[in-house]
């Protein structure tokens, strides 16, 4: 994004992932990660042990929009909040007949 409004770091140089580590490390700014983690949202392992699911139902969970996420950092990590009535009630996320494995017919 500062590279795209044409912003450039002290030494005229693009910025890369190197020099916004630095700008966060001297400004003492909280990493994006950290801000989601604040604010609320949920690791991966957090939501699948809460809910008693598997990384690929998570996933299925994350494509079809029936749980908010979004990759956090250059690693990839994805953190995932919560729908707000959901995370009041302290309910479970209802599982369909997609999220068992026999349903599409392992066995």
């Amino acid at each position: 994004m500062l590279n795209e409004r044409g912003l450039r770091t002290g030494a005229g140089d693009a910025f890369d992932a190197a020099s916004i580590h630095w700008v966060r490390f001297a400004h003492k700014l909280k990493s994006l990660r950290q801000r989601l983690l604040d604010a609320g949202w949920l690791t991966g392992k957090q939501i699948t042990s809460k809910f008693g699911v598997k990384r690929t139902t998570l996933g299925r969970w994350r494509q079809s929009g029936r749980i908010q996420a979004r990759i956090c950092n250059d690693r990839g990590e994805w953190l995932y909040r919560l729908p707000d009535a959901l995370a009041a009630s302290g309910e479970n996320i209802s599982h369909s007949d997609k999220d068992k494995p026999t349903a599409r017919g392992a066995v």
